[in-house]
């Protein structure tokens, strides 16, 4: 930022913002408008520019709350707004970018303001700011009772109606921006909030018909992934002298444009992450998720969620005999690939996990694809890396992983398509491998990390489901793939004996006093469960497809003893039937085939052997079948994550982390 961080600290000595926060009332026809809102200025992208303007915009909006229900000037300049959205779309057509330029600059300083009035004041306060004026004479407009709404309903209708232009980026980014901050009463909440005068409004008011436009719009933003246009594309050409000042068609109002040239022209100061790169695609992404996840209203659906459940593809023409409320078409081939080339930020697998659990439409759509690879490697990398994700990144991806292999065509067709060098993958070298078969690796080194750090049972149990689910599909499973799975039963196993040796210990050691011990018999359980489950998982791949994993049943043979101590045991004794018949038929052929022989003759004989097993000789056990079921109240889960990820990746956003309510800030 430089020499203009000195710039921010004058904000509250500008003489026109003073006059906007002062005592005396402007009448919205004074010609003061039309100066204050003529700057120029970068918009902060990153973190720390946002912090610097947020804190000096404090004091001036703490004055403003004082004064304005006096002088009415907050009301005024949202007037003064709303009066040139009015010809926003016309200033587009003919490219008058004066006019979008200052409607931008009017958005700007209220959306300032709006987030420091949320942060210091009530909702019902709020609409006092926007109701509570003596206006001066000659003063017009609308109603001072639904100007908040009035206010609302203009930004969703430059949202959808305004196309996305070099010119109109900055404006269309700003609304969406304004409406994200109207919701962020929630972070001041710990509570879930499920009411209120903006809930009302955007969800049964005059938005409500909007509402698929602004759903379809929001995932057009994202899909497009638009780049911010450099600062001469959408305002004027530079003054030859250079810096941010350009030439304008009327007056600036002097010494306010420099306090707004944050980040520095034609620098990458304002530029800190990804989601700075593409700041409508991403803000437009994290406003479809938070209004996605409001609740039900206390007699209304929310109807962007039904919006997101039901819209269609363009390229479906059939017709249904009930059109669902709030429905729309959409490019799914479009929308599927921003979905796959984007999954490595947590909003966008947030997004996929909605299309995937409620868009039935968008599900089969997804699942038809003959490309999925496009879309499971991301998931797996995410899956892969989880010592650097936040949790929660992991569980969507995980759960996304779970409602795909729901699918037995999808678990069939994942053995089909083979990948050659899969870089992110360091443990060992993969030149070929099936997506299956990595996708397997994947899960159980997930599963592996979680035994030996977080030891999260949910974590634990989606994995298991998930390897459940595609059990009775293995095909050809990598000669890694299949070792792992054993050494992961091996892994258990050890664990196994373990507590069953602390347990054992614990209880000698007690001599009648009545010193607490660990809940030895609780950890044992759970461990006895995840071994139950990989013995199932075993058993179904033999069941179903053991002449097609041959090498399944080699490292089987090479770790046979590891099973033997679960022969006996009471609740592994029906499963351990077939892995015995399965051991024993197969050494029998190996002894017979004689003495010291190669990994190759030992593959041959197992080809000719799986050929051979009568498939009567196995006992029959029920399908392995797990459907992932979102958990009641899922509002308590998602809308604190949703919240977060504003909090953390929203561009050119700042919130002091210590009035944050609605999560613990180390929360991941």
């Amino acid at each position: 930022m430089g020499a203009n961080t000195s710039h921010v600290t004058d904000l509250s000595e500008n003489t026109s913002l003073k006059a906007l926060v002062g005592t005396e009332s402007i009448s919205e026809n004074d010609p003061f408008w039309n100066q204050l809102i003529s700057f120029t200025f970068i918009s902060p992208t990153n973190s720390g520019d946002s912090k610097l303007l947020e804190e000096a915009v404090i004091p001036l909006a703490k004055t403003l709350i004082q004064n304005n229900p006096r002088t009415g000037n907050f009301g005024a300049l949202v007037r003064v707004f709303l009066g040139r959205t009015k010809e926003l779309k016309i200033s587009t057509e003919c490219q008058d970018q004066l006019f979008i330029w200052q409607a931008h600059n009017a958005l700007f300083m209220i959306r300032c303001l709006m987030k420091v009035f949320i942060r210091e004041m009530s909702e019902e306060e709020l609409q006092q700011q926007f109701s509570l004026q003596e206006r001066a004479p000659g003063s017009c407009g609308a109603g001072s009772e639904d100007l908040l709404e009035e206010l609302l309903l203009n930004l969703v209708h430059l949202i959808v109606e305004v196309p996305l232009l070099d010119i109109t980026y900055s404006i269309l980014f700003e609304a969406v921006t304004t409406l994200l901050i109207f919701f962020s009463y929630q972070l001041f909440h710990k509570d879930i909030l499920r009411d209120g005068l903006t809930y009302q409004h955007i969800m049964k008011g005059r938005c409500l018909e909007l509402t698929s436009r602004l759903v379809k719009t929001l995932l057009y933003n994202f899909i497009r992934q638009e780049k911010c246009p450099p600062p001469t594309a959408h305002i004027f050409e530079p003054k030859a002298e250079g810096g941010l000042l350009y030439g304008l068609a009327s007056g600036v109002a002097s010494g306010l444009w420099s306090v707004f040239t944050l980040g520095g022209a034609g620098s990458s100061a304002g530029i800190d992450q990804d989601n700075n790169l593409l700041p409508l695609s991403n803000q437009s992404l994290l406003l479809l998720l938070v209004l996605v996840n409001l609740t039900d209203g206390p007699d209304w659906p929310n109807p962007f969620r039904q919006a997101i459940t039901c819209f269609r593809n363009t390229q479906d023409t059939s017709s249904l005999p009930v059109e669902p409320p709030h429905t729309f078409q959409i490019n799914f081939n479009s929308l599927y690939t921003a979905l796959c080339e984007q999954q490595r930020c947590d909003q966008a697998t947030l997004l996929l996990y909605t299309l995937l659990h409620q868009n039935t439409n968008m599900r089969t759509y997804i699942l038809s694809r003959t490309d999925m690879d496009n879309l499971v490697l991301p998931i797996l990398e995410i899956l892969y890396h989880v010592e650097d994700r936040n949790s929660h990144h992991v569980y969507m991806a995980l759960i996304i992983l779970l409602i795909l292999t729901e699918d037995d065509a999808f678990n069939r067709s994942i053995h089909e398509v083979v990948l050659k060098n899969i870089s992110w993958y360091t443990e060992r070298s993969l030149t070929e491998i099936s997506l299956g078969s990595l996708l397997i690796l994947v899960v159980i080194r997930t599963i592996q990390f979680n035994m030996t750090r977080t030891r999260d049972k949910y974590l634990h149990t989606n994995c298991l489901a998930a390897l459940a689910n595609m059990s009775a599909q293995f095909r050809s499973l990598h000669q890694y793939a299949a070792q792992r799975i054993i050494s992961l039963f091996a892994l258990l196993s050890k664990k196994h004996n373990k507590v069953l040796e602390q347990a054992t210990q614990s209880l000698r050691g007690r001599q009648g006093d009545n010193v607490a011990l660990p809940d030895y018999a609780q950890d044992l359980n759970v461990i006895e469960e995840v071994i139950r489950m990989m013995l199932e998982i075993i058993n179904s791949c033999l069941c179903n497809s053991l002449h097609h994993n041959p090498n399944l049943v080699y490292a089987l043979l090479y770790k046979r003893e590891l099973f033997e101590q679960f022969r006996s045991h009471p609740s592994f004794q029906d499963i351990m039937q077939n892995l015995d018949t399965v051991i024993g038929f197969f050494s029998q052929r190996l002894e017979q085939a004689g003495s010291d022989l190669s990994v190759e003759r030992v593959q041959e004989v197992i080809m000719k052997g799986a050929q051979a097993l009568p498939k009567d000789r196995l006992k029959k056990f029920p399908e392995l079948k797990f459907k992932y079921v979102e958990e009641d109240q899922p509002e308590d889960f998602f809308i604190p994550y949703v919240w977060s990820l504003v909090f953390s990746s929203g561009v050119g956003l700042y919130w002091n982390p210590h009035g944050i309510e609605l999560f613990s800030m180390d929360s991941g």
